[in-house]
């Protein structure tokens, strides 16, 4: 108790350390030396702080083998410290990175993919792919806002991100991260659920972009209203004003994912579109999307040149969701099976195969990917070239089960020889490479970063596995 209770004195103080490192969530790593003997000591997480700073900060958590704080004073700056754009950063936590000059950003996340595949997976790339960059600002096509009444307290309602390392909402009233129109809409959005009987049980609203319907038209926001109350007829006649007034397509949900549906006006298309394969994928607002359309464009291309599957070739594509890499691989190879774990995703797959016109050469079949065995994959029949596309978990699983075959007698099933991962956590793929490379025979043969959720600490990655008889 008495050691606890003088940690707990220390909240609040400040401390002076030298910054050497970066996490994964963009926090400044030091270390405190040792009264003893002056040698390094508790290692300090500082939000704020960059490499090669001398920081003054101030204790938010003390541990016995770490702290935590946040920057106050910047005694000596790194030379990419820059001007963060945004006037509520630092207190929203949408973005942690914004501080960094964005050249440093994508060092700083091909470091933390290199350092993973280093010290996780045991494996090293043949080759560092350059890494892929697009839009930074105004390029969040899909977001979730929190929502919270803060109306005793602050007098309004408060719509946005998680303030950084905590649960509140942050007081945001524009977001540069965010399409300008959505920016636009955070305080109408206040008011809008203020003037809801049902105000207090609101958790939150999603924004989905679709794509115009054609040339010159205005882009299409949907907008899911999660509720946990059913909506009075005054609360449906201010949704209604509020979307003709904003040209929104106004969604509902009051349970569970399932019972989205749309509210006002009835009907609609969200869709978005990858010119380069002549595909058009149509979506509902809460199907996973990726958040930054462009950069999904050149995410596709590169993932299918670097597949290189030939024209009459057979392609699994794994965690395929409604159709992002199946339906332009359907374009260029010979059959495609999609195979994806939610029944939702799956059934929309389908369709979009259909509005394609590949459902010839596009199938799709859902399963559970996270308990694959080898016999599974048996039944998915030969495939040389796979995509494999998971969630943050990763595909351990699916890996362990290459790993089994390649260390059996039989030649049946046959591993595919070319396998382009995709991940959104460098621990995980590091995780997964680990496994192809050192148990089932496979080369890490390329591996880069894209910057798909510039100033943010996301890391998304692309891999290329290869087998050779």
């Amino acid at each position: 108790m008495k050691k606890r209770f003088s940690r707990s004195l220390l909240i609040g103080q400040f401390r002076q350390v030298q910054i050497d490192a970066l996490d994964i969530e963009a926090q400044g790593i030091g270390r405190l030396p040792n009264l003893e003997d002056d040698s390094p000591g508790k290692v300090v997480f500082v939000q704020g702080a960059l490499p090669g700073e001398e920081v003054r900060y101030e204790i938010t958590q003390d541990k016995s083998r770490f702290q935590k704080g946040l920057v106050r004073e910047i005694l000596h700056a790194a030379v990419y410290r820059c001007q963060p754009r945004c006037s509520w950063y630092g207190n929203c936590g949408g973005c942690t990175m914004q501080h960094i000059d964005s050249r440093a950003q994508i060092a700083i996340k091909q470091r933390v993919l290199e350092d993973n595949l280093e010290h996780i997976g045991k494996v090293k790339p043949q080759t560092m792919m350059q890494p892929i960059h697009g839009p930074e600002w105004e390029y969040r096509y899909r977001a979730r806002l929190s929502v919270v009444n803060r109306s005793i307290k602050k007098g309004t309602i408060l719509v946005g991100f998680h303030e950084p390392q905590n649960r509140y909402v942050s007081d945001m009233t524009s977001c540069e991260v965010l399409p300008q129109m959505w920016s636009d809409l955070l305080v109408p959005l206040r008011n809008l659920v203020m003037s809801l009987s049902v105000r207090d049980r609101v958790p939150q609203i999603e924004l989905a972009l679709g794509e115009p319907s054609a040339p010159g038209a205005q882009a299409i926001t949907a907008m899911v209203l999660r509720h946990l109350l059913p909506l009075s007829a005054a609360d449906e006649h201010c949704l209604k004003e509020f979307a003709i007034l904003h040209g929104l397509w106004i969604w509902t949900q009051a349970q569970g994912v399932e019972s989205v549906q749309p509210f006002y006006p009835l009907r609609g298309e969200l869709f978005y579109t990858l010119p380069e394969f002549l595909i058009r994928i149509p979506f509902v607002p809460t199907d996973f999307t990726q958040v930054n359309h462009a950069m999904n464009r050149v995410l596709v291309g590169r993932a299918i040149r670097l597949l290189d599957a030939p024209k009459n070739a057979r392609v699994l594509d794994l965690f395929c969701g409604i159709g992002n890499f199946s339906l332009p691989l359907g374009r260029v190879v010979g059959e495609v099976l999609g195979i994806e774990g939610s029944h939702s995703l799956c059934l929309r797959a389908r369709n979009n195969a259909v509005v394609n016109q590949l459902e010839k050469k596009v199938h799709f079949v859902e399963q559970n990917l996270f308990e694959v065995t080898p016999k599974d994959i048996a039944s998915w029949g030969t495939a040389p070239y796979w995509i494999i596309d998971p969630p943050r978990d990763g595909a351990f699983a699916i890996v362990n089960a290459l790993a089994q075959i390649a260390q059996s007698d039989s030649d049946d099933p046959k591993l595919p020889k070319r396998i382009v991962y995709i991940s959104c956590n460098p621990a995980t793929l590091a995780r997964d490479a680990g496994v192809l490379v050192n148990e089932a025979g496979y080369q890490l043969s390329q591996v880069g970063i894209m910057n798909m959720f510039a100033h943010t600490s996301h890391v998304e990655s692309m891999a290329l596995f290869i087998r050779f008889d």
